[in-house]
């Protein structure tokens, strides 16, 4: 009789309400569970015990991530400015938001993201959760005012109901499960199988350029090490490489108010840095050769320039042979396999 009873109210409440037909969320199977694999070089992931990755999670994470429907005029997606032919990054100096508003920065790679545990160029987010609220509010992204009315649009697509009915349990949909969808998918964006990994870690084939190129890199001859330590080719810290004598963005200084924070931004891993361009917090540097250069001209002074950047004034003076090799490596890091998974594509286009 309890069990009629129930069922009832159910069909009464499905009945009310055109958008949330929970009646067709019951009896739903659990979430399945996904891991990830990666190197033993590598930190371990950094997943919420509160957001474990699930195949549907991901799923829904990846159409949202897709969808337009989150911007206020259905124009703009999380790729429009994190594409995958640029392994996640943004091909454009700056990215272009609604109504073709311009930002201020160059969108930055979201590749390994699952492995770091600070985001954005000045450090604004600490958790990808966190992170991923910013772009739906943000007037020169997706620009919209607030969540009735993101959520409103996702309430009028049957797609989104059973999505979220598989990932969560329920066809309710919330700010919360958004983040945690859109999360759990940049969590799966993840490349370590490039020339490098495979000489690295299982003996393929190098070339002698390519060898070169990596003695530099990773001694002080080249000095690149520190900041872009082998395996994730981050340290995911801030610091001020040297690009400005004066500032136009102060960078961290702008979230923490301390001084010696002036000009320091997050280093960028180089995983598959040859489809990041353009280059830097500001997207400055469209070649991979304008950044070598920087590095051995030795970059501009100021009080907060990094201790690490001990070539300031004097430059590295790397021969051309040496800044050809060192290039060669910096390519070797590149994972074709990566940009053209097409786990990682567009779902609306399959």
């Amino acid at each position: 009789m309890i069990n009629r009873f129930i069922i009832f109210i159910l069909f009464i409440l499905c009945s009310c309400n055109k958008y949330e037909p929970i009646c067709e969320c019951i009896n739903v199977p659990d979430p399945t569970p996904m891991s990830l694999s990666y190197p033993n070089n590598f930190p371990s992931p950094n997943i919420p015990v509160w957001n474990p990755l699930t195949e549907e999670g991901v799923n829904l994470g990846r159409h949202l991530f897709y969808d337009p429907i989150l911007s206020s005029d259905n124009t703009v997606s999380c790729a429009s400015c994190h594409k995958l032919t640029s392994a996640f990054a943004d091909d454009s100096q700056y990215s272009i938001g609604v109504g073709q508003a311009l930002g201020e920065r160059n969108a930055p790679t979201i590749m390994n993201v699952a492995f770091q545990n600070v985001f954005d160029w000045d450090g604004k987010s600490s958790s990808l959760e966190q992170q991923a609220v910013r772009p739906i509010f943000n007037e020169v992204e997706l620009h919209n005012n607030n969540w009735t009315e993101v959520i409103s649009r996702l309430k009028m697509s049957e797609l989104y109901s059973s999505l979220f009915c598989a990932a969560f349990g329920t066809e309710d949909i919330d700010s919360l499960h958004i983040l945690m969808a859109i999360s759990q998918f940049e969590r799966t964006l993840n490349s370590f199988n490039s020339r490098f990994d495979q000489w690295f870690y299982n003996g393929g084939p190098y070339t002698p350029e390519e060898m070169d190129g990596f003695n530099i890199f990773a001694t002080e001859r080249g000095d690149c090490f520190h900041c872009h330590p082998i395996g994730l080719f981050t340290d995911n810290t801030f610091h001020n490489n040297g690009l400005d004598s004066d500032f136009n963005d102060l960078g961290r200084y702008n979230i923490t108010g301390n001084p010696l924070d002036e000009g320091l931004f997050k280093s960028p891993t180089l995983r598959n840095i040859e489809f990041t361009a353009p280059y830097m917090h500001d997207g400055r540097f469209n070649t991979l050769d304008e950044v070598i250069e920087h590095y051995n001209f030795g970059g501009y002074d100021s009080p907060t320039v990094d201790p690490l950047m001990k070539y300031v004034g004097k430059g590295l003076l790397l021969t051309e042979q040496e800044k050809s090799n060192l290039k060669a490596f910096l390519l070797s890091l590149s994972d074709s396999s990566f940009i053209n998974n097409l786990e990682h594509a567009n779902p609306f286009y399959e």
